[in-house]
């Protein structure tokens, strides 16, 4: 798999809300609700990159596979941490070790631009807490109804850090 960091969106709008649909679809609580319009997809897609989002595609075959964000914090005193972000990957795609890779690679791009702390959140009983805790997250705490899956249903959130010093 190579992963490719995007810094333009125009040539991997479509796909990446292709991909978003069809993770929401899914029912992966990623912000959004089924069904997701295209409108919305793309209108995402055309709004997240900016001077504080790092945006890491994983091709196969020049496939989109997957997809990680960082997101770094705008705040004065949160220089140091950063957010990992809207990991996706296609269905074609699972348990080949994507994720994981995206993941690897969004820490070590937030690595070489100095941060040390990296927080994220999922859903309670969702399969990417073993992905997670595996990489050497630690659960800080579950917040009970912290966001509806993508059909409208209230579920718990974990959240975790990883120190990458």
């Amino acid at each position: 798999m190579e992963i490719k960091e995007v810094t333009v969106i125009e040539a991997y709008k479509e796909e990446l809300a292709s991909l978003f649909q069809t993770v929401v679809a899914d029912g992966a609580s990623m912000n959004y609700l089924h069904p997701m319009s295209d409108e919305t997809a793309i209108s995402y897609w055309n709004s997240v990159l900016s001077e504080h989002v790092r945006l890491f595609i994983g091709l196969i075959d020049g496939q989109i596979a997957g997809t990680v964000q960082l997101h770094y914090s705008d705040k004065e005193n949160g220089q140091h941490r950063a957010e990992i972000a809207k990991l996706m990957t296609c269905t074609k795609a699972r348990r080949q070790g994507v994720a994981r890779k995206l993941l690897q690679h969004a820490e070590q791009a937030a690595k070489q631009d100095g941060k040390t702390l990296l927080l994220l959140d999922t859903e309670k009983e969702g399969p990417a807490n073993r992905l997670y805790q595996s990489e050497g997250y630690l659960l800080f705490g579950e917040v009970p109804d912290f966001a509806q899956d993508a059909f409208g249903t209230y579920l718990a959130g974990n959240f975790y850090y990883k120190t990458i010093k």
